[in-house]
């Protein structure tokens, strides 16, 4: 019996020397998939990850993807009272706007999500003061580095040497507080991620194949290839001088001279055309594949027209959840366990992105779902205005309700009266008379007199409109 391509015996050897174990990378391909189906690697057809990289739909879903990700700009959070709100950390709020260096907070996310779409690993190394506190984060080559296991289950990471990371010497063995790991799609190990291009390689090959051969037969003047026919046996030699002669006189830069044929030969076309073929459906079809394994709506890799529905906000919110929101979730949470964010000095922080640097509203559109927060009792005015990035304004600080509106409470105290809709006429209490001195008034009667007078004053106005 193997596990992880070691027998029981060979295990034990390795624990009872307390070696570290590097994990079976059967499925973290380096390269090339040289076996993409049965009989692959005999037929010639290689899946080599440069290759499948300059297919355009690739190209454009890993850059898609990197460049929404990265464009976000990373805040530091704070919990109060069930509230995050934004807040800074002379400890933490350094690193997440320059994490190193070399990089600025683009740059530095975007080698992250790009790494970890192509790879399917993204390995950040760490980089600690004297207080033990992050204060660098370098992006490592996915290559140079191999998860290793210890005999009691510890996770350490095997780096090669990297010069921009200061790393200066190979087979640097770090246990795992050091590095970041953010891996997707763990289908053979925990510690191993797979590439979207493990599942579409294929489909980008023959892409690629696709355009080649649209390459050559457009370099070839949009002719096809053919054969020359005779009506009789030819030997080998003429074949070959038949062959040489046609290829160097009419292909190429010479097609469209005119031949002169003798002897009853003949030239007849043989390689289908283009529509014949249906190469543009079969091309759409590799692209919406690609777009399928990386999560990207087809249209916003240019594949096919975009939806009728001009809503902006709906279609970039399905972007979101359906593309991004795991990758966005796994780099907050990986921070957050690799800072040390939860809980310092009784301070509950927190690493997010600023998701209004992706979902934008339209100006009308911004504006009216404010005026209804603001009217709907959810959001001070003053909250309003910073998010169309307006200055406060003095008394903006308040949530506002319409003088008209009543609480549950009032409600049902009015329905549990004997006349809840005020159907019995009843008329207002007479107004006594003022006494001719002051010490005649009844003081009774003076607050009944001045609590009418208030009510009178407050129906006589009109109901207070929502601020704006």
């Amino acid at each position: 019996m193997k596990i992880f391509g070691l027998t029981l015996f060979e295990q034990k050897a390795v624990r009872a020397n307390g070696t570290l174990l590097p994990v079976n990378s059967r499925a973290g391909w380096f390269g090339s998939v040289l076996e993409s189906f049965t009989g692959a690697w005999q037929r010639n057809v290689e899946v080599k990850l440069d290759t499948v990289l300059t297919y355009s739909t690739v190209f454009r879903c890993i850059s898609l993807i990197s460049s929404d990700v990265s464009k976000m700009r990373m805040k530091l959070v704070e919990l109060t009272d069930g509230i995050w709100n934004e807040t800074s950390s002379p400890s933490f709020t350094p690193v997440l706007t320059k994490p190193n260096r070399y990089q600025n907070r683009i740059q530095f996310f975007a080698s992250w999500i790009i790494s970890k779409l192509v790879w399917g690993n993204a390995y950040i190394l760490l980089e600690r003061d004297a207080r033990k506190v992050v204060v660098r984060m370098y992006v490592l080559d996915p290559t140079m580095v191999t998860p290793l296991v210890a005999p009691d289950g510890a996770v350490y990471y095997q780096l090669k040497r990297d010069d921009l990371a200061g790393i200066p010497a190979d087979a640097v063995a770090v246990p795992a507080s050091e590095i970041i790991h953010d891996r997707w799609n763990t289908l053979f190990h925990p510690l191993v991620g797979l590439s979207p291009i493990y599942a579409c390689g294929i489909s980008a090959i023959q892409g690629l194949k696709i355009k080649n051969n649209s390459a050559v037969f457009f370099g070839n003047g949009s002719q096809p290839g053919g054969v020359l026919t005779a009506p009789g046996a030819i030997g080998d030699d003429t074949a070959a001088r038949l062959k040489a002669h046609w290829e160097a006189n009419y292909s190429g830069a010479n097609v469209g001279k005119v031949a002169v044929l003798g002897d009853g030969l003949k030239f007849e076309a043989m390689a289908m055309k283009a529509v014949d073929a249906q190469l543009i459906e079969q091309l759409k079809w590799t692209a919406e594949d690609v777009c399928s394994c990386f999560g990207v709506p087809a249209y916003m890799a240019g594949v096919g027209a975009a939806p009728l529905n001009n809503n902006v906000a709906a279609l970039s919110q399905q972007y979101y959840s359906q593309c991004l929101q795991v990758h966005i979730e796994s780099i907050e949470l990986c921070l957050d366990e690799a800072l040390g964010l939860p809980v310092v000095q009784g301070h509950i922080y927190g690493a997010e992105f600023e998701l209004d640097d992706l979902i934008r509203m339209d100006a009308a559109t911004q504006i009216e779902a404010l005026a209804k927060a603001v009217g709907g009792s959810i959001m001070t005015p003053n909250a309003a205005l910073k998010k169309m990035n307006q200055r406060p304004v003095a008394g903006g600080d308040t949530i506002y309700m319409q003088q008209q509106n009543y609480s549950l409470a009032a409600l049902n105290k009015r329905d549990a009266s004997d006349d809840p809709f005020g159907t019995k006429s009843s008329a207002p209490p007479a107004a006594p008379m003022p006494a001719a001195n002051d010490e005649d008034i009844d003081p009774e009667a003076a607050k009944q007199l001045a609590a009418w007078m208030m009510q009178k004053s407050l129906d006589a106005q009109p109901p207070l409109k929502l601020a704006a």
